[in-house]
């Protein structure tokens, strides 16, 4: 499909520098941008010199300055958030495939299901008994529903994710292929010599507008809850274990792994393959940099790295040594052998 400059202009609120009739065709990346295509430029390295790109329309900070020399035969659309505004056009020039409601014959449906409006529910699932499904859900293939399951409206669960029984889910989420939610939490307790299972009869509560990236895994609660707060957005592989409260528009980056009660506070970042053990709390506005392992609790506004979890400031000082930790063992030995000789004499 074809959308002209000034009609793209109207749609992510843009002033237009060159020609308002140009046709564009499609959208691409910066690099590889075609010339009838629309791309964006954020970084100063792209800021800097527009000819890198073949695009026809860059979309750039209503801030930039533009040099005739810099942007000459390109078309620049000035918006106040140009990543946000290119990601619309994104979904104007490749627009969602539209599905009829419907309920595939191949899926089995328990006893007391409640569908709203327009469910789609495609083959090979399995709703259990007693759940409610809210308006404009959409179930793809091999879908697991346990029984007691409510999802509010507007949620899209991908291919073969499973929902365990007695799970809550918001409106507006998103849950990736191969994701288990409600899976029994590592709960054991030592008797005679052996690890014997304890049961867990909570469950997982996720809240609005939550994105749960694929092969997550949510453990129910051992007796109460599992939280994932409104706004939440997971990465892939990553593992919240049971009874784990995470507070809203908090996000966790692939291979994070949170143990047991362990609480999270509001707008969190989580870097990718931190640790996090069980029964801490980490307050609101955290950053834990990658590969952290968090072993206490961390006030609020804090940002941490390394293992042991540290200040992230002193964390950049102990990398710069850890290199030459060597060098420094050597000399150390050196100074000790010259320090007992002087003691000798």
């Amino acid at each position: 499909m074809e959308q002209i400059v000034k009609d793209i202009a109207k749609i992510i609120n843009a002033t237009i520098f060159g020609n308002h009739c140009f046709k564009v065709k499609g959208v691409s990346s910066f690099d590889d941008a075609e010339s009838q295509d629309i791309t964006f430029a954020i970084d100063s390295k792209y800021l800097s010199d527009l000819q890198q790109t073949r695009a026809g329309v860059v979309i750039v900070p209503e801030t930039f300055k533009i040099d005739q020399n810099n942007c000459k035969d390109i078309i620049v659309l000035k918006t106040r958030n140009p990543k946000a505004s290119f990601f619309k056009l994104v979904s104007l020039f490749h627009p969602e495939k539209i599905q009829l409601p419907c309920i595939h014959n191949t899926s089995g449906i328990g006893y007391n299901v409640k569908f709203g409006k327009n469910p789609i529910v495609e083959s090979n699932g399995f709703i259990g008994d007693n759940v409610k499904i809210g308006d404009n859900v959409h179930l793809m293939p091999g879908v697991y529903i346990g029984d007691d399951v409510f999802i509010g409206d507007n949620t899209l669960l991908k291919p073969n994710v499973t929902v365990m029984e007695k799970t809550r889910i918001g409106n507006n989420v998103i849950i990736h292929s191969g994701t288990v939610i409600g899976s029994d939490g590592f709960g054991f307790t030592q008797d005679a010599g052996t690890h014997e299972k304890i049961n867990h009869i909570g469950y997982v509560c996720i809240g609005n507008n939550v994105e749960i990236g694929a092969c997550n895994t949510i453990d129910r609660g051992t007796l109460g809850m599992t939280i994932i707060g409104n706004g939440v957005k997971t990465d892939n592989l990553v593992h919240i274990a049971h009874n784990v409260k995470i507070g809203d528009n908090t996000l966790i980056v692939a291979q994070v792994g949170i143990a047991g009660s362990t609480r999270i506070g509001n707008n969190v970042i989580i870097a990718g393959k931190a640790g996090i053990t069980g029964h801490v709390t980490i307050g609101d506005n955290c950053i834990v940099g990658p590969f952290a392992g968090v072993y206490s609790d961390v006030p609020e506004n804090q940002i941490v790295s390394g293992v042991p979890h540290m200040p992230h400031n002193l964390w950049r000082k102990v990398v710069r040594i850890i290199t030459r930790l060597p060098e420094m063992r050597k000399a150390l030995f050196s100074f000790e052998k010259r320090l007992k000789n002087l003691e000798n004499k």
